[in-house]
């Protein structure tokens, strides 16, 4: 079992028992009894801040929610990551879901014809401003020590971060208060984030200084990089110089460092590529935990949840055939292979030619050449031909709660395998963009992509143009709960129809949909609760 004291603490999240008044109206939280005596816990509310991008509640993986049912019933549905995963990655080229036509939503992200009630989009919102409230109230009310109050100014600046991203505008208050929040649009957003994350900078940890699993000022530089190379679409600006500036700091931090090193299980016999070590339930001591510049802690024991790492393996597996067998997931059952590889994130390995049929890592990374095919294909169609089976598409086995020293995980009914929120990867990859953005295929931009594909056994690309940078974001973040927002930037998501896949607008071979669902809803209820919001254009 991992030891962290943020584990022990976040099931104590609400002990502070405060009152507090959110941005939004149906997230208000009142005492149940009123002779309850208000204490406020510095302690508690510092870990519940880490603990929203991992919990949902106050009882394990169900029971005391911290969204109430009246906003959505699964309490599962209101976990941060599993939220945005679903809204970055089911409506992109990479994943689709077996019971997308009976799961609530899903259908609707698959296809991007997503409305103002899409259950999913209203559970990521009201989770993204339930954690800005708890921030809020930490940051004004309770905290004292000023590196705290640093990162919980951070936690707030990532959420708002997530705002800005997936919904475009939305209400803002950097208090807590009983009063109608005020209506930022994505400009707007934009300069408080970027505001607030350079003020911050110097008051943070310095590289490796922090406890694991907490931020520190090579977290605030990343989200620097990443809220500037994304600066065109939210404000139609580019900020390339900045995002190269930024990614340098990242790269040249001098603590963490991409992971080099593979491994053999010396229980199993079982070989690790260095790319494996990032995603396996040992990944906070086997080397990757120096990639990991922002990990979430998952437990089995301590940290129980259906988001996060949980779903990412569970969801991945089908327990009725040799999968668990041939590559052991490191757990007692599964979902039952609800998960898919959309083929278009296969073709980014294969470049549109058949992968081989098997179970065998080994066999399916050697015919991409590339560590990171880590696809599992036995007894599946590379296409998904026919939604709601799951004999059609690959599956995931990046993914897993096996430990690279072959000792047992804490708990085989959830996982210990901690989620990799902010990697160094995602330095060079934006480094390089943001060159070529600037100058063009260049050998610098070439060089920072040197060193993933090197890690990855693959071939260098040289003059890399930014269709192979795009496909590159891909290949080393597949699943990782960001590809929606890449293609964006590289304008082959909404509104166009030279780029496509499968089921794409709701077509089987692919089709253009509206370029107004780059950003989703602002919920309704919001709007009637606060005459100072404005629903985001097209879903009036």
């Amino acid at each position: 079992m991992k030891l962290n004291i943020r584990k022990y603490a976040a099931l104590m999240a609400c002990a502070c028992g405060l009152t507090i008044t959110s941005c939004t109206g149906d997230l208000d939280v009142t005492p149940i009894n009123p002779q309850q005596t208000q204490v406020a816990n510095d302690d508690a509310l510092f870990n519940k801040l880490y603990a929203t991008f991992c919990l949902t509640g106050q009882q394990g993986n169900a029971g005391k929610p911290d969204i109430p049912p009246s906003v959505m019933k699964d309490e599962g549905g209101t976990q941060y990551y599993r939220m945005q995963w679903y809204l970055n990655e089911f409506t992109s080229d990479e994943a689709a879901w077996v019971y997308a036509a009976n799961d609530g939503g899903v259908s609707e992200l698959m296809y991007n014809n997503y409305t103002a009630s899409n259950a999913f989009a209203l559970g990521l919102y009201y989770r993204l401003y339930f954690n800005i409230t708890l921030c809020n109230s930490y940051i004004n009310d309770i905290g004292k020590d000023p590196m705290r109050l640093a990162e919980a100014r951070f936690i707030r600046a990532y959420n708002y971060a997530s705002v800005l991203d997936i919904f475009g505008a939305g209400p803002f208050c950097t208090k807590v208060s009983s009063d109608n929040a005020v209506y930022y649009n994505r400009q707007q957003l934009f300069d408080f984030v970027e505001s607030e994350l350079l003020d911050i900078e110097d008051k943070m940890a310095d590289p490796g200084r922090n406890t694991y699993g907490r931020a520190d000022k090579v977290a605030v530089w990343l989200l620097l990089s990443r809220l500037y190379l994304n600066a065109e679409v939210y404000t139609g600006h580019e900020r390339n110089d900045d995002a190269m500036t930024y990614a340098n700091k990242v790269l040249e931090n001098g603590y963490y460092h991409l992971n080099l090193n593979g491994a053999t299980n010396p229980t199993t016999g079982e070989k690790y590529s260095a790319y494996q070590m990032l995603f396996l339930a040992d990944n906070n001591s086997n080397g990757a935990q120096y990639e990991d510049i922002l990990p979430v802690l998952q437990d089995g024991i301590i940290t129980k949840t259906d988001g996060g790492t949980q779903m990412l393996i569970q969801a991945s597996y089908d327990d009725k055939n040799d999968m668990d067998t041939d590559v052991p997931s490191g757990t007692n059952h599964s979902w039952g292979k609800c998960l898919q590889i959309k083929s278009k994130l296969v073709d980014q390995f294969f470049n549109g030619a058949a992968a081989p049929e098997t179970g065998s890592i080994a066999t399916m990374t050697g015919a991409a050449n590339d560590d990171r095919a880590l696809f599992y294909s036995k007894g599946y169609e590379q296409h998904i031909t026919k939604v709601g089976d799951i004999a059609y598409g690959f599956t995931s086995v990046k993914f897993r709660n096996v430990r690279s020293d072959g000792a047992r995980t804490s708990a085989i009914d959830y996982v210990d395998t901690d989620l990799p929120l902010m990697r160094m990867a995602e330095a060079y990859l934006t480094y390089a963009e943001a060159s070529v953005r600037k100058l063009g295929p260049n050998s610098d931009a070439d060089s920072k992509l040197k060193f993933l594909r090197d890690r990855a056994h693959a071939a260098p690309l040289n003059n890399a143009t930014l269709d192979d940078i795009c496909a590159e974001w891909a290949r080393e973040f597949w699943f990782e709960g960001r590809r929606r927002m890449d293609l964006i930037r590289f304008n082959k998501f909404a509104g166009q129809s030279d780029y496509k896949w499968e089921f794409m607008g709701g077509d089987a071979n692919g089709t253009s949909f509206p370029s107004f669902r780059k950003v989703f809803a602002i919920p309704q209820t919001d709007l009637s609760n606060n005459p100072n919001l404005k629903q985001n254009e097209g879903y009036n």
